[in-house]
């Protein structure tokens, strides 16, 4: 029984939409409190997904953003690459107290005549001052609406998130 081409490029492209379903699996999320409302964080728990973070989202919804856990405490900062709205930004110790805040501004777009380093190197840096082990960002003007200041803790499974983390 021979296989024709048709039935071929069926498989084949059957294949492709399942390897296209996988690439693009809904991120994980967890739920947490913030001032009066929940949010819905995406979880960042590898180097790859912490670097991507939230670039290129034209929209970041009222209630959602990301939660980036690191496998240790240890100084981190974040840059605005390729975001085109403002985020803020919460930079949590091991026990998840909230060390530093910034609300972060978009930057102008990388110029199609500027190399990927040149771009990187005219970021913002927006550092933790202090080792962290987290960081929550969310929509621009989201922290200070709900209330979110230095000092507080943020209610967060740490020991099983960090578990987790690469």
């Amino acid at each position: 029984m021979g296989w024709t081409r048709r039935a071929w490029l069926l498989v084949v492209a059957i294949l492709g939409a399942a390897a296209c379903a996988a690439a693009e699996d809904p991120p994980e999320l967890v739920w947490i409190p913030l001032g009066g409302e929940t949010f819905s964080l995406e979880l960042a728990l590898n180097d790859e997904s912490r670097y991507r973070g939230l670039s290129g989202r034209p929209v970041i919804p009222r209630r959602g953003g990301m939660l980036f856990v690191l496998p240790s405490p240890q100084p981190f900062a974040m840059v605005m690459r390729d975001c085109p709205g403002a985020i803020d930004v919460a930079f949590l110790d091991a026990r998840g107290s909230v060390v530093e805040i910034h609300e972060m501004r978009p930057e102008a777009p990388r110029r199609t005549d500027e190399s990927r380093g040149a771009y990187e190197a005219r970021l913002r840096v927006y550092p933790s001052r202090v080792p962290v082990q987290f960081a929550i960002e969310v929509g621009g003007g989201r922290l200070r609406e709900v209330g979110v200041a230095i000092g507080d803790r943020i209610p967060l499974d740490t020991a099983g998130l960090v578990e987790r983390a690469r």
